[in-house]
């Protein structure tokens, strides 16, 4: 049997299968990144030409505290968000892991707030948590609780806009999380039945060292959505109240969009791309860990 032209004992196949992959991330994410780099020594107001000022678009945001204070919202919120909407999404998929139109449509429903956009579901959750006139404001008297200005009290707006996250991406963690349930062997659990194995062991010993994969992906992509976070923070609250929901996507806007400084704006999106490039590593690496420490015990 004559042998085709593209046989795959090539080495060359692998790299062109990747070559638009590879090209499709290098252009919209290696040399935008590589180009804020540059940008960052630099001052420029958008206006008048750019002059070198080396690392002091750095030392500007480090002085001025401003980096510390964007950094540590931005790790507050993102932590909210993916430990509470990877815990709520597996309790949803355990809880909606069976057969029946009831609990197809409630699947449905629940994961329907992620195909929403973010400026729809932010102006939703504006309306309801609006302090005069939202229902949930108005709501809390009737259950003998004091009334709450969500979006204006600096010590809860960053906890309120975190909680509005997680319910809009808590339908993927719960989709992704019932995909990994349902490659659990039936075997499985019909051998914990038989050795008289609790709810609770059954989820502890079998369930959950099967979902550690699907549980490291969620935490790593819901990690990469809390730090992209900006519709909800521009519709809701516009970074206050006195900048205490100013996270880092927010802030490179105002650089750029409200104070003309590109350059300070670009110093940003470098530490905000390492930062994130280490929390990710830090992640995968700590769930691999703990899957190599479950095997070897």
């Amino acid at each position: 049997m004559a042998s085709s032209g593209l046989s795959p004992s090539r080495a060359f196949h692998p790299f062109v299968l990747l070559a638009p992959t590879v090209l499709v991330l290098a252009t919209f994410f290696v040399v935008p990144v590589g180009l804020a780099a540059y940008q960052s020594l630099f001052a420029w107001d958008l206006l008048t030409e750019p002059s070198f000022v080396g690392l002091a678009n750095y030392r500007a945001l480090m002085l001025t505290g401003e980096l510390a204070r964007v950094a540590g919202r931005t790790l507050a919120y993102s932590a909210v968000v993916v430990t509470v909407a990877s815990s709520f999404g597996l309790a949803l998929a355990l809880a909606l892991n069976r057969e029946g139109k009831l609990v197809a449509f409630v699947r449905g429903a629940i994961f329907s707030a992620y195909v929403v956009s973010w400026v729809s579901v932010a102006l939703l959750w504006l309306w309801l948590l609006d302090g005069q006139a939202g229902l949930v404001s108005r709501a809390l008297p009737a259950l003998g609780l004091r009334p709450c200005d969500w979006l204006g009290d600096p010590s809860i707006v960053l906890f309120t806009l975190a909680c509005v996250t997680v319910w809009k991406i808590a339908g993927y963690a719960m989709v992704v999380f019932l995909a990994g349930l349902q490659d659990v062997p039936r075997s499985h659990y019909e051998a914990a039945a038989l050795d008289g194995a609790t709810r609770l062991q059954t989820f502890t010993r079998i369930v959950w060292p099967a979902l550690r994969p699907t549980a490291a992906f969620v935490g790593t992509t819901s990690l990469i959505a809390s730090f992209q976070a900006f519709d909800v923070v521009r519709v809701m609250t516009q970074g206050g109240p006195v900048r205490s929901s100013t996270i880092f996507v927010y802030a490179i806007y105002e650089e750029v969009f409200m104070n003309l400084r590109v350059g300070r704006a670009s110093a940003l999106v470098v530490v905000f791309f390492v930062l994130l490039l280490l929390l990710t590593g830090v992640q995968l690496k700590a769930w691999r860990t703990l899957a190599q420490g479950r095997v070897a015990t």
